[in-house]
């Protein structure tokens, strides 16, 4: 397999991971095995990719905008990618709010389904209950006031708190321009070292790609929900399938018509990242790998890549944002509710807010849910309904996420001439 190209590797991994937890599967010792033996496996390679995360972003930021030597550029970068971000965002919720209204999916659901799942799911509920309500009880500035950390190190401490970790990079970038060069050269050249260290640790922990995407498929297979579960919220897996897939295109047309690469040269070059996203279901996760593909295959300079997907990777969640405005009109229809026009127009808003404030991890956006339901006056007890189903549409949508993270990084590029030339071949 040495010769394979990594998503190749990745691709096979995620296959023989399937198949080998449905083999296994059929063996009553089989899935409680593959739980103590294999799952943890995944679990470990998501953890060192965690592990890196805030030191690249860190590293990256740090040196990126210290190589700027201009604040105008920052300033015009910054716009440009927060505008992008927000637009395909807003683009993405109104997309989801037109196909659950047409698809109708909670029609599906039968109330005896409903109720089993309520019973099955009621501990999770209760959960991320708890932990929306601590979102639901602060002033309307909170999460301006959250961006700015007490503590550098604390912030660092965990992996949700990227806001504040590129809050502190985009300070000391700044900070690296605005001192004399003298004084700042020996701390320049100590992060680009940093930076080049942390770029190869990507590199040596991404050779193991293909056996920790084996076992995080292995494992979630022996956890999946019973068939006939799945087949009643089929309708609505598929309306937010089809919605993701509208955003794909979306992407590859605006990168097409912007900067003239062709839907080809965009996915092939995102096939690796693509794949990883999908069977880690987690942005954060997949940074390291972002940066490097949308640099060596789309050909975005570093100085792009190093300010606009750390910061993708906290606040642009097209995907996540898709999937709250179909999952809380999905929920309505499930328990009988005919939702205002108004009220699916707050669904926008707070859908779009809530997607900024969604922590780059597995199955964060079901907590930032809760929210939604809250706004639209729906039965936050409704959530049980989707959870069954969630994980495998996480990890589509984490697809979504970082691919829309890789276009706006292009199209930011190529408007102020930092996109270099690669071949389609």
């Amino acid at each position: 397999m040495g010769k394979l190209a990594l998503h190749w590797k990745i691709l096979i991994g995620m296959t023989t991971g399937v198949v080998f937890a449905l083999v296994l599967g059929r063996f009553s010792w089989g899935s409680q095995w593959i739980a103590d033996w294999i799952k943890p496996l995944g679990i470990v390679f998501i953890n060192a990719l965690k592990m890196i995360a805030i030191p690249l972003i860190l590293g990256s930021l740090i040196k990126g905008i210290s190589d700027l030597k201009d604040i105008s550029k920052l300033s015009k970068m910054g716009f440009q990618t927060i505008g992008l971000y927000l637009i395909t965002t807003v683009f993405a919720v109104c997309l989801g709010l037109v196909l659950v209204n047409i698809m109708q999916p909670g029609k599906a659901i039968s109330e005896d389904t409903r109720n089993e799942l309520i019973n099955n799911y009621g501990g999770e509920v209760e959960a991320a209950q708890s932990h929306a309500q601590q979102q639901k009880n602060v002033s309307p500035l909170q999460p301006i006031v959250d961006i700015v950390p007490e503590n550098i190190v604390n912030a660092s401490s965990n992996n949700t708190n990227m806001l504040q970790i590129i809050f502190f990079a985009l300070f000391f970038g700044v900070c690296i321009i605005l001192i004399p060069e003298e004084t700042a050269r020996p701390v320049k050249t100590f992060f680009d070292g940093f930076n080049a260290v942390i770029l190869k640790m990507v590199d040596v922990i991404m050779m193991a790609a293909p056996v920790g995407v084996f076992a995080l498929l292995a494992g979630l297979i022996v956890d999946a929900p019973n068939k006939d579960l799945m087949a009643a919220l089929l309708i609505y897996s598929v309306c937010i399938l089809i919605g993701l897939s509208l955003m794909i295109l979306l992407y590859n047309l605006l990168i097409w018509i912007f900067t003239g690469k062709s839907p080809r040269f965009f996915m092939k070059g995102m096939s690796s990242v693509q794949l990883l996203a999908f069977s880690t279901s987690s942005s954060a996760a997949t940074l390291p790998l972002t940066m490097d593909r949308v640099e060596r295959r789309l050909g975005v300079d570093n100085e792009v890549t190093s300010f606009v997907l750390p910061i993708g990777a906290t606040v642009n969640m097209d995907g996540t944002s898709l999937y709250q405005a179909v999952a809380a009109v999905f929920i309505a229809q499930a328990f009988g509710m005919d939702l205002s026009l108004s009220t699916q127009m707050g669904i926008v808003v707070t859908a779009t807010l809530a997607s900024i404030g969604t922590a780059a991890i597995p199955s964060a956006g079901i907590v930032m849910l809760l929210i939604v339901l809250a706004q639209a006056g729906i039965p936050e007890a409704g959530l049980a309904l989707i959870l069954a189903v969630d994980r495998p549409l996480d990890m589509c949508r984490t697809v979504v996420n970082v691919s829309g993270d890789a276009a706006v990084s292009m199209l930011v590029a190529k408007s102020i001439g930092k996109l270099d030339e690669v071949s389609d071949e």
